[in-house]
């Protein structure tokens, strides 16, 4: 967006169905167009090109949205489960956000030409979110210490970008290989 000032109810409103229609959009076709995206959040292409520049910029943003909801997960697993079970959960959602990357592959692929910071700092969120989970899964004694998240987050990368068949089945039993391992040797659990 080039103006900083807030946007009026209607513009927000078109914003917003925008994001919607676009993130449809890419899960169902890599090569959805910037008509199709238009007509599916009903307002104008000019109003889509008012919200963002290029279709580069849609899809930053909607991938930016996308990893923002994964990373506020942390807070409210944290709140209804053990460290440790919230933790399981965020690996699995991980994979689970592999996938939808996956489905907007060359949507994604699109940005990656640009200078967009949006996989450096969807990085940067996520360690940062596995870093929440991993401190309090260590303070209670659940989880071992001397593991980053973006330790994680590696390990993590190289199982999602698998390409065979059956990738994801294989990434959950991985994740949950995973899982086991960041809690041997922790202090409750032997």
């Amino acid at each position: 967006m080039p103006s900083s000032r807030p946007l009026r109810a209607d513009a927000r409103r078109n914003r917003e169905a925008l994001l919607v229609a676009a993130r449809e959009a890419f899960l169902a076709d890599d090569h959805a167009h910037v008509e199709e995206i238009a007509r599916r959040a009903d307002v104008a292409v000019g109003t889509l090109y008012r919200h963002f520049e290029t279709r580069e910029a849609l899809v930053a943003e909607v991938y930016r949205q996308e990893v923002a909801e994964l990373c506020a997960t942390p807070a409210r697993l944290l709140a209804r489960h053990p460290p440790d079970e919230a933790l399981r959960t965020f690996l699995l959602l991980l994979v689970e956000h592999a996938a939808v990357g996956r489905g907007m592959g060359e949507a994604l692929e699109s940005i990656m030409a640009t200078d967009s910071p949006v996989f450096d700092d969807a990085r940067d969120e996520m360690a940062r979110a596995l870093d929440e989970l991993l401190t309090a899964g260590v303070v209670a004694g659940l989880v071992r210490s001397g593991i980053s998240g973006r330790v994680v987050l590696r390990a993590l990368g190289g199982i999602c970008g698998m390409r065979a068949e059956g990738w994801k089945d294989d990434a959950v039993r991985i994740a949950t290989i995973l899982y086991d391992g960041l809690r041997y040797g922790a202090a409750n659990h032997g």
